[in-house]
């Protein structure tokens, strides 16, 4: 359970200061003992059963072993998980270490998204896991209904390649049972999402991958155990949120992720965990996953950084000396397999749930998620009454590329000539402390990422400044409660396109590409709202054109 660190002096002080008043207050202890008062003392105490849900777990071992050998039986070639935020991110962390390539994850509405999914299966021999712990979340739903409708087309019992994973007495229960799923799985109710990872939600889906699901929970449990040392010094969870909180203290409110390429997506499940939990209130410690690295002595001076590397990977070694000469703090956590992944889930998990005690905060709600959620809804229903979104007109636009902000920043942004002036002058109100962060609601996919985190490289070389990419809608069930909930220190680029071809949602009078747009819209309006700096960019007609227009503007 190797973890060091190095933190500057005073940091140190802070830290030295929290672990005894820690030790003195038996914080620890209360935590395990599920007291809301370490907390804010709202309704914490309701949200932590992921405390004690690694035994409840590996009481069901011999239902997840039924369900991996009811696939192979049954002949399942593929397995998608339909699913957003809490439900699909831990999954497609074990999919990606592990290099489950049959397994895939869906958690887009960009109908580009779904359709290249689609294209891939084979629907008569794939396997369909819901993922929804209300049942009541829209993408799910949609996900679900369009699947379910295509493979009704080839099999009189559609149900029987269908799975849920919900929570009891959920909308999403009653949907499996009427439309005759092949199993239900049960998530706690006492876990909110982002904390579910060694719940149902992740272990169903690890055994259908096929993993050691004992192997995985045992490395947990023993983090668990280690978390239980009442001394929050000798407590792994307890001092990594206890060094978290103490850099935020002292203005350290970027949490920069390296890890091993291995592990590379781990930093996916992390970015919701912290900044889901933390943001909000004016406060956040801002995740900064898959960033470009920069010389030592050129990053902002907000960060924390922290690596999760195999043993003996030394790849970060030189970067991370030249940061500690230079007075920056550095958590470095060592791991012996892939399987310790599940170690990792919960001494993260722990060390959040501290790090919000810390804070000041309830580490367990997520009030500007629904808010967001609410000015999508508003759009889809005026859709469905009316047929069409509400009309809008771009203060900026040439041939493919249209510009839409608020009324303020549009007046400022106007005076500017030409998309290389005004995207320079936009990224331009980056200032101390800041972070950019890219909202791109197109399909994630490679090609994208790599344009994308090209444009991460300009403004980091540029200003040293913490960068951050969203995949949307997915990122809106993670750090997007942050980005809104948080300070008022980011700067947003939001990124849409028109789809290829888009795809109709069974049921619905809307479509994945007006559901897309809506969140998208909703996204920013809440944005705008809060007062944040956010820019969107709509590229019609070539996609790949489009992206790399908007890279050169802003690299040039």
């Amino acid at each position: 359970m190797s973890m060091r660190y190095f933190l500057p002096a005073e940091a140190g002080t802070r830290l030295s200061a929290l672990i005894e008043a820690w030790r003195n207050d038996d914080l620890v202890s209360r935590i395990w003992q599920k007291d809301a008062s370490v907390w804010t003392g709202s309704d914490e105490g309701k949200w932590l059963g992921w405390l004690d849900t690694i035994d409840r777990e590996l009481a069901s071992l011999a239902r997840y072993a039924n369900l991996r050998r009811d696939i192979v039986e049954r002949g399942f070639s593929d397995i998608v998980l339909l699913g957003m935020g809490g439900s699909s991110l831990c999954p497609e962390v074990l999919a990606v270490t592990f290099g489950v390539r049959n397994f895939h994850i869906l958690d887009s509405t960009v109908a580009d998204q779904v359709r290249s999914l689609g294209s891939r299966l084979d629907l008569e021999r794939t396997l369909f896991i819901v993922a929804s712990k209300s049942g009541s979340t829209l993408e799910p739903n949609c996900f679900k209904q369009y699947f379910f409708d295509r493979v009704a087309q080839i099999s009189d019992r559609p149900g029987r390649q269908f799975v849920a994973i919900t929570d009891p007495g959920s909308q999403m229960e009653q949907v499996a049972r009427d439309d005759g799923f092949r199993h239900i799985f049960y998530g706690e109710p006492t876990v909110g999402g982002r904390f579910s990872a060694l719940s149902a939600f992740g272990m169903t889906a690890a055994a259908a991958m096929g993993l050691d699901i004992e192997m995985l929970l045992g490395g947990a449990k023993a983090m668990a155990e280690a978390c239980r040392e009442p001394d929050a010094g000798s407590n792994p969870g307890a001092l990594l949120g206890l060094i978290l909180g103490a850099s935020h203290a002292t203005g350290r409110d970027k949490l920069t992720i390296l890890t091993s390429p291995e592990l590379h997506d781990l930093g996916a499940w992390l970015e919701q965990l912290i900044a889901e939990s933390t943001g909000k209130r004016g406060v956040a410690i801002i995740p900064v996953d898959r960033e470009p690295q920069i010389e030592a002595g050129s990053y902002s001076r907000d960060r924390v950084f922290a690596t999760v590397t195999f043993a003996g990977d030394t790849r970060f070694d030189a970067l991370l000396s030249s940061l500690e000469r230079s007075g920056e703090p550095v958590i470095r956590i060592d791991v012996d397999d892939t399987y310790q992944l599940g170690r990792e889930f919960f001494r993260w998990e722990f060390a959040t749930a501290v790090a919000g005690a810390v804070m000041g905060i309830n580490p367990f709600d997520q009030p500007d998620v629904e808010s967001a959620k609410i000015e999508a809804r508003k759009l889809t229903d005026e859709y469905e009454r009316t047929g069409a979104l509400p009309p809008e007109t771009p203060f900026y636009s040439e041939e493919g590329i249209e510009l839409y902000a608020d009324d303020g920043l549009a007046e400022q942004l106007k005076g500017h000539d030409g998309l290389r002036e005004v995207l320079r002058a936009f990224t331009g109100k980056i200032g101390a402390g800041d972070y950019f962060a890219l909202l791109a609601y197109i399909e994630m996919n490679a090609a994208h990422e790599e344009v994308l985190t090209s444009i991460r490289r300009s403004v980091l070389e540029r200003t040293g400044n913490a960068t951050c990419l969203g995949f949307g809608p997915r990122f809106l069930h993670s750090t997007g409660q942050a980005y809104k909930g948080g300070p008022n220190s980011g700067v947003f680029l939001q990124i849409t396109a028109d789809p290829d071809e888009d795809l109709a949602v069974p049921g619905r009078a809307f479509t994945f590409g007006v559901v897309a747009a809506a969140q998208a819209r909703g996204d920013l309006q809440v944005l705008i709202d809060r007062g944040r700096r956010a820019l969107r960019i709509h590229l019609t007609g070539n996609l790949g054109a489009g992206l790399a227009r908007v890279a050169a503007a802003i690299s040039d």
